[in-house]
């Protein structure tokens, strides 16, 4: 559980490897929301095409492989990153990290139900969203207290050797994360490789994280812009409230780990804490907080979401057909990239028109349109079984 969340928590990391430099970037190299916002696009895009065909890799040759390579390409994108000179390098940067990011839900996922027991695995679920949302939290103050101290591009340095350290831990105890492969039955097509995908169920889970990840991605990018922009809120402020966003997020997967062991319905779970979220999203957007008050209010928010982590978890995999993990997990965790993909390009646009709180609002419909999407996953899920 350790490693692969510890895994899972670097490429949390390097979803925010260039977002909280967002404001020293623009102004270095003289870019737009929009600009930067193609740039996250482009990361989920790669992220995501290539996440649906990992898992059908992870299936055949074994998830212990593939995440090493994906540490390699995380470390040649922070080098790349402290070398940019340019809006093109910073491109670069989000294509390495897409590809180095494609396969971790698909690994994560075979290992964690290969090698922890039944009884456990809502436990397991627990530390690996816990450990998602500290990469996502240490980012910022990793990142920024660096630049702040040095330069951002010491701190793209700091992170390369940071990713390097990491892989060497994972190959270290590389026995831990072995998995067995999937056997191919004699006489099996591509055609019953891709079977899964007729099952209703499976596009209401893609639907569920392209919808929930929207939201997410606007807090990452769009946040500290907005606190700055609405509230006058600093930099650095507005950068923990990113921080203590991804915490409490934390807290809450801790607590939804307890939650999952003993839910029956987990979809019901993941609806009601999403649309808590969403409410409390929607009283961020009106201002009427000031500025203190609206980053308690996003950091709440935080809170009520990562409750749902480890139900959503248990949730995908009661709706995962035996033998298709990798194929499944790839597939439906690819909603997670589309989302991040085409959130920062729509409410990028409205950012470069000044409508904070409409992008804040935004950002609470579309949360609460996943709680539909949650509910539906486990109708489906109901309908399916004998």
């Amino acid at each position: 559980m350790a490693l692969v969340g510890l895994a899972h928590g670097t490429s949390h990391f390097t979803h925010l490897l260039l977002p909280p430099l967002f404001p020293v970037l623009m102004s270095e190299f003289d870019l737009s929301f929009s600009q930067v916002g193609l740039l996250m696009s482009v990361f989920f895009v790669i992220s995501g095409l290539g996440q649906a065909s990992a898992g059908f890799v992870v299936d055949r040759l074994g998830a212990r492989p593939v995440l090493f390579g994906s540490m390699l390409l995380f470390t040649a994108a922070a080098l790349v990153a402290s070398m940019a000179d340019g809006y093109a390098w910073l491109m670069l940067v989000s294509v390495l990290a897409g590809l180095g990011n494609a396969p971790f839900h698909p690994v994560d996922f075979s290992i964690l139900n290969q090698r922890v027991s039944t009884p456990r695995l809502g436990h397991a679920f627990s530390v690996h969203g816990l450990t998602g949302n500290l990469g996502w939290a240490a980012a910022p103050v990793f990142l920024v207290g660096i630049a702040a101290m040095a330069d951002w591009r010491t701190a793209y340095l700091a992170a390369a050797v940071m990713y390097l350290g990491v892989l060497a831990l994972l190959v270290w105890q590389r026995e831990q994360l072995k998995t067995e492969v999937v056997v191919r039955p004699a006489g099996a097509t591509r055609g019953s490789d891709l079977a899964f995908m007729k099952l209703p169920v499976v596009w209401w889970c893609f639907a569920f994280f392209l919808l929930s990840t929207m939201t997410l991605a606007v807090v990452q990018t769009y946040s500290a812009s907005i606190l700055k922009a609405v509230h006058a809120v600093s930099l650095q402020a507005a950068t923990f409230t990113l921080t203590a966003y991804m915490l409490c997020g934390a807290v809450g997967m801790a607590v939804g780990g307890f939650v999952a062991g003993k839910a029956a319905h987990t979809d019901r779970v993941v609806g009601g804490c999403m649309a808590v979220g969403a409410g409390l999203m929607l009283l961020a957007a009106t201002g009427w907080l000031g500025g203190l008050g609206t980053m308690i209010v996003l950091a709440a928010t935080g809170f009520a979401v990562g409750i749902a982590g480890p139900s959503r978890d248990m949730m995908i995999r009661r709706a995962t057909p035996k033998g298709a993990t990798g194929r499944v997990y790839g597939t439906v965790y690819s909603g997670l990239d589309v989302g991040f993909a085409i959130s920062p390009l729509i409410f990028g646009a409205f950012m470069d028109r000044g409508w904070y709180g409409v992008t804040l609002a935004g950002a609470a419909v579309v949360l609460l349109l996943s709680v539909y999407a949650a509910l539906g996953v486990g109708r489906r899920t109901a309908e399916a079984r004998p």
